[in-house]
């Protein structure tokens, strides 16, 4: 019989490298954007760029199919079958004929990512519940976001003496290595406890779910913070190379920002572990609220843009404080899904990423000399959120 403990360390390393496939296939990508404007002659039109992020949170919308495959088939299959579609579009993205093709492939590809992502998420709630299940997520999700620390440098690096098309590959050639992987991982779904819902009992579930009040609150919690988190990373490169004109900052600007997400993540699994995810969560949007009003406030009376130190700490706070409060959010709206917890985060992906990608797209859009839209979207997004928390007055 195997080792609790190592079995338990190698399922959350596993978890953390298949959710870094949604990360990989952005954050390595970005320096190589206007290598990409230039092999497609799109001159400095970065909104085009930005695309190649949305299309692919925007994929995330088969989470629903893939949360109802997931609970009647079980964890694996659907996993293995999500770093496959990852994979095989991750290479047609690279050999794309053009840049609508790639926008396809990319959406594509957030398809398969979506597979690997609400799957993980699912396995990981087989086997925890509630403030556990919170804690567990942020080790997971402290390992995952070191992704964005060492990706922008391999990718220039990568870019330095190779093609943008290389810079590209790195993603699926790591997806191979994950599906071998998932090889030695054991079923987190029992057949016992398996789902035989039908297809055409599929919506009714469906609207149980999403009218959830308490499901509810904290989706929407989640969706309002990560469309601020989508509009700047979409926006990243345009912003360090265009409005503040440092393009060869960038690595150092998005790893320092990912490190300190990274951070925040592992206290976040301490904080949860002594006060609860709840109390934890409320505590990380107030002073969310306080950094953004910080933003906007700097933006408004110091310059549009501000001095750039000034916005970078603050865009730092804000990523951070995003990544350590979204494991609460989503242990608390599953909270009570029981057998339906698969669907349930099928759900809640897709109104997370596809919902919140949207949103953040519009922001980003409004992004041209200055970065007044990302300041406004993150006080409204965090006053929004901060209403919802304290509005919970369920005991549990």
């Amino acid at each position: 019989m195997k080792n609790p403990k190592k079995v338990s360390k190698e399922i959350i390393v596993f978890t953390s490298c298949s959710m870094v496939l949604t990360a990989l296939g952005i954050d390595i990508m970005l320096p190589a954007f206007a290598e990409v404007r230039h092999h497609f002659a799109v001159g400095n039109d970065v909104a085009q760029t930005d695309k190649l992020v949305t299309f692919f949170f925007m994929g995330q919308i088969m989470q629903i199919v893939f949360g109802y495959l997931t609970d009647k088939i079980g964890r694996l299959p659907i996993l293995r079958f999500g770093i496959l579609l990852y994979t095989l579009s991750g290479f047609a993205t690279v050999f794309s004929p053009s840049l609508p093709w790639m926008f396809f492939f990319r959406f594509i590809s957030g398809m398969g990512a979506a597979a690997v992502f609400m799957t993980s998420i699912a396995s990981v709630r087989d086997r925890y519940a509630g403030d556990e299940m919170a804690r567990v997520m942020s080790l997971v999700l402290t390992l995952f976001l070191f992704t964005p620390v060492i990706a922008p440098s391999l990718g220039a690096v990568v870019l330095n003496y190779y093609s943008w098309q290389w810079v590209f590959l790195v993603p699926p050639i790591f997806a191979v290595l994950v599906f071998i992987w998932s090889f030695r991982m054991d079923e987190s779904l029992p057949v016992e406890a398996r789902n035989d819902m039908k297809i055409v009992e599929l919506i009714p579930k469906l609207k149980s779910i999403a009218t959830d009040a308490h499901f509810l609150r904290y989706v929407t919690i989640a969706t309002l913070i990560f469309s601020v988190l989508s509009s700047y990373v979409s926006s990243s490169e345009r912003i360090i190379g265009d409005i503040y004109q440092r393009p060869d900052l960038f690595p150092v600007i998005f790893g320092a920002i990912g490190l300190l997400m990274a951070i925040l993540s592992l206290t976040n699994s301490y904080f949860t572990k002594r006060y609860g995810a709840k109390k934890t969560l409320r505590i990380i949007l107030v002073l969310y609220l306080a950094a953004a009003s910080v933003l906007l406030g700097g933006v408004l009376f110091l310059g549009n843009p501000p001095p750039m130190v000034y916005f970078f700490v603050m865009i730092a706070l804000l990523m951070a404080f995003t990544t350590a409060g979204d494991p609460n959010s989503g242990a608390l709206a599953l909270e009570f899904m029981g057998e339906n917890a698969g669907l349930a985060a099928a759900v809640d992906g897709t109104i997370f990423f596809f919902i919140g990608s949207g949103i953040g797209a519009v922001i980003s859009s409004q992004l041209t000399n200055g970065v007044l839209p990302l300041a406004i979207g993150a006080v409204v997004a965090s006053l929004i959120s901060v209403i919802l928390a304290f509005g919970d007055t369920a005991k549990k």
